[in-house]
């Protein structure tokens, strides 16, 4: 059984002290000693002082894991997880914020707070979860515990990301993956994951022949010291790359080799969410194949359901609108459009652009003109308050397709022109006069 001697030597080494160093000018090295060695009680006076040293608690320290308080915040964070599994986030969120985390360890404080963050994400509220995790991450490389400052960064740099803030998404990912390969820990899944997050970073901010030479030496170090998941995730992310180059067919075959990999391991939302990227890409294929598409869209519903977040449900909508649409069922694509965007709410989300996109293109179809012209204009409301990506050059480059087939040949110009500017294009004649107007 683990007594306090191995509590107090353990708890030592991790926090990377000697014995004189925890001693301080209070205790003695041999005093130290002799408690690790067992051969020594320390009061509850001198264990609140080496709990404090420590960073954990006097609770920790006497009961270990039995303690009231770590058993019982143990079984609530339980709890939590297992809501977040059954798809009820908000009652996730609820458990984790009635506990008082300052009686408990490190350890357990951040993993409730990271379940707490993934709620937050589940939910939608990107900002909330960001505020959770920028000091959680900031606690944890003060301590050291590299591995677990890489899963955290990993959860913060894919909400900045889907928040839009590019700048800062690469800085937290580059500055943790700097700290993990200082540590040797290059090739751990923690690393290959945090590594293959921050390559979509590079992706979304327009860096796409940095980001093809980063994917090729990921997937080198992935082949050569990676687990099934670590490779996995570096093989989805070369695909996401690949992508972005109009290389479908190298995107495709990365995606399969991903989809491979993945499934190989525990059930969690990385594979649906993988499928839903697979069904994008067979939508736009040539010739594109909405009917396999919507077969991959049917594989990962029931799981984004429980596992997923509202974005990752919108993803499934919108998809499925554009299948739809390519088969000609427009009631269908008008339905599964308006779902995501009753979904998505009124926040400046890119996935709520690609909506109302595909609301107008299922109008169009209908030869409801009126209506299709709105869903375009808010649309381009949408990406007008949002940061430069090439995501967002894609919707303006598709606003600007629509326009031009409607005969509004200004509106598509002006939309190609915001295009060109997302992904760094600036006008090379100043006396143009369309360029300067606003949508």
């Amino acid at each position: 059984m683990t007594t306090i001697a191995d509590r107090v030597r353990e708890a030592r080494l991790a926090a990377g002290l000697s014995q004189t160093a925890l001693a301080g000018s209070i205790f003695s090295p041999s005093y130290i000693s002799l408690i690790e060695a067992g051969r020594r009680e320390p009061t509850d006076s001198a264990l609140g002082v080496l709990a404090g040293r420590l960073g954990t608690t006097l609770e920790f320290l006497k009961h270990g894991e039995d303690g009231p308080n770590e058993a019982r915040t143990r079984l609530e964070v339980d709890y939590a997880k297992l809501a977040l599994q059954s798809g009820s986030p908000d009652d996730a969120r609820s458990r984790i914020e009635a506990l008082d985390l300052a009686v408990i360890t490190p350890t357990l404080r951040v993993e409730a707070l990271t379940a707490l963050a993934r709620a937050h994400e589940v939910l939608g509220n990107l900002e909330a979860a960001v505020a959770v995790l920028e000091p959680l991450l900031a606690d944890s490389r003060d301590r050291g515990h590299h591995l677990e400052s890489a899963t955290l960064a990993n959860a913060l740099v894919g909400a900045y990301l889907e928040a839009g803030d590019l700048h800062r998404s690469v800085e937290v990912g580059e500055r943790t993956l700097a700290d993990l390969e200082a540590a040797q820990l290059t090739g751990t899944d923690e690393h290959l994951r945090l590594a293959s997050t921050v390559l979509w970073a590079y992706v979304e901010r327009g860096d796409l022949l940095y980001a093809t030479h980063r994917a090729a030496e990921l997937i080198r170090i992935a082949e050569e010291v990676g687990t099934p998941r670590g490779r996995g995730s570096v093989y989805w992310n070369a695909a996401l790359v690949a992508e972005q180059r109009r290389d479908y067919e190298l995107a495709q075959s990365y995606t399969e080799r991903a989809l491979a990999l993945l499934s190989e391991g525990e059930r969690d939302r990385d594979l649906p969410r993988l499928r839903l990227n697979y069904a994008w890409l067979l939508l736009r294929c040539e010739p594109p194949e909405p009917a396999a598409a919507l077969e991959q869209i049917a594989k990962v519903a029931p799981d984004l359901s429980v596992l997923g977040s509202e974005l990752d449900l919108a993803r499934v909508e919108v998809e499925s609108s554009r299948a739809h649409l390519l088969l000609d069922n427009f009631d269908a694509a008008e339905s599964f459009a308006r779902a995501a965007i009753a979904r998505l709410g009124d926040l400046p989300r890119l996935e709520c652009a690609f909506a109302h996109i595909a609301l107008g293109d299922a109008l169009h179809a209908q030869h409801d003109e009126d209506g299709a012209v709105a869903a375009y204009g808010y649309a381009a409301d949408t990406l007008g308050m949002m940061s430069a990506t090439r995501h967002s050059a894609a919707a303006w480059r598709d606003l600007g397709d629509r326009m031009l087939r409607d005969g509004d040949g200004a509106g598509a110009a002006r939309a190609f022109d915001r295009a060109l500017r997302e992904v760094g294009f600036r006008p090379s004649v100043s006396n143009v006069t369309w360029v300067s107007r606003s949508f």
